[in-house]
């Protein structure tokens, strides 16, 4: 489901709306929301992996948590981290915390990270889920107005099946994929 494109925010508003976020690498609630993906996806990378946080927002803080653990995070936000030279790609894993919902092409989005990881690479996302058009109509998270493309398993489901490679569901909000390894020849 997502919005039409000529009820979407403009960009200006947009970051404006995001501006008004209080993220911050000292605020030990916002570690813990972050850890729902960190832990897991720390449980299955590398020591010393190379990494990027797509939509790092104005207070990074998932990658000063991936840092902390001995891993290099390279940065990329549209508003407060436009590096398009960081999109280039062979990243042993990419994160997208609470991203994904604010995207407008989120397909072509989703597809160019899967395209810079290393074969064998971790894709960990969180966005919340719709279960269905009933609970859709009451759920808080269509009010808010950046939020413009929303997801359930089957989304998730049919990537993992265009990628060959199953999503792996944790909790409610974290999804992971894992790139398969290059076959030997």
């Amino acid at each position: 489901m997502f919005v039409p494109t000529h009820q979407q925010l403009s960009q200006q508003d947009e970051k404006a709306a995001y501006d008004f976020h209080q993220n911050s690498p000292n605020d030990v609630g916002y570690r813990q929301f972050l850890s729902r993906l960190s832990g897991p996806l720390m449980d299955r990378l590398e020591a010393n992996s190379q990494g990027l946080d797509f939509g790092c927002g104005p207070g990074p803080t998932l990658s000063v948590m991936l840092e902390e653990q001995g891993h290099q995070v390279a940065l990329y936000d549209i508003f407060y981290a436009d590096n398009p030279d960081v999109l280039i790609g062979g990243y042993d894993f990419i994160t997208s915390t609470e991203v994904i919902e604010h995207l407008s092409q989120p397909g072509a989005e989703l597809q160019r990270l899967w395209s810079l990881l290393k074969p064998g690479g971790y894709l960990g996302l969180m966005t919340k889920q719709t279960t269905n058009c009933e609970a859709f109509a009451s759920w808080h998270y269509k009010n808010d107005p950046t939020h413009i493309s929303f997801f359930n398993n089957q989304t998730f489901d049919y990537l993992g099946h265009q990628w060959g490679s199953a999503p792996e569901f944790i909790g409610a909000d974290v999804i992971i994929f894992r790139k398969q390894t290059a076959s030997p020849e």
